[in-house]
C-alpha cells in the first residue's frame, strides 16, 4: 500500500506501510527463487500467512523477518531484498494486475478467481470481524464465489460493529 497509497513520510500509517512493502520484496525474492510457478506461490503463501499472523494475531506491526524466515525453513538471504528496490518493478506488477481486476479505488484484501465462464474476476473482501470455521467458513466461500458469477456484481457493505477477531494464531504451514 505504500505506493498506491503514498502515505506521509513521518506518519504512523507510512511507517507501517514501508515495512510491509519490505516485506513484499521479500517474498517476491523467494517466489522468483523457486523452481517452478506452483513452487513459488505456495513458499509466497506461506510467507503471507506468517507476516499475517504477526501483524493480526500478534499486534506486531514491526518484528524481525529473518526470524521468520527461519521459522519457516526458508533462505534467510531473502531479508536482503527488504531493502532492495530492484524489487519493486514486480511488486507492482503484481499489485496492479489486482487492482485492474476491482478498481483503485479499495484497499487489501483482494481476491481473484476464475468463473466457470473463464473469465477472471476479482473483488476486495471480504473483511468480516470473526473468522468463521467448518462448515460456516465454507457457506461464506460458495456464497462469495456464486456473487462473482454475477456480471456487475460489486459490493456488499454494512456499518461494522466489532472490532476485528482474528482468532487463535495459526500455526506457521510447513513446507510439502
Amino acid at each position: 500500500m505504500l505506493r498506491k497509497n503514498n502515505p506521509e513520510e513521518g506518519s504512523q500509517y507510512h511507517t507501517v506501510s514501508a515495512f510491509s512493502h519490505g516485506l513484499l520484496r521479500i517474498m517476491e525474492s523467494v517466489r522468483a527463487a523457486a523452481d517452478t510457478p506452483e513452487a513459488g506461490n505456495r513458499e509466497f503463501f506461506r510467507l503471507y500467512w506468517e507476516f499475517a499472523s504477526h501483524f493480526h494475531h500478534d499486534g506486531q506491526y514491526e518484528f524481525d523477518p529473518i526470524a521468520v524466515l527461519t521459522t519457516l525453513g526458508i533462505d534467510t538471504a531473502h531479508g536482503e531484498a527488504a531493502n532492495d528496490p530492484a524489487w519493486d518493478d514486480e511488486v507492482a506488477t503484481r499489485m496492479n494486475a489486482g487492482l485492474e481486476l476491482v478498481g483503485n479505488d479499495v484497499g487489501t484484501p483482494i481476491i481473484a478467481v476464475d468463473r466457470s465462464d473463464g473469465q477472471q474476476v476479482g473483488y476486495f473482501g471480504p473483511v468480516i470481524t470473526k473468522i468463521p470455521t467448518g462448515d460456516k467458513a465454507t457457506d461464506l466461500w460458495d456464497a462469495l464465489m456464486t456473487m462473482m458469477e454475477a456480471d456487475g456484481f460489486f459490493e456488499l457493505k454494512k456499518t461494522r460493529q466489532d472490532m476485528p477477531d482474528p482468532g487463535e494464531r495459526p500455526s506457521p504451514i510447513t513446507a510439502d
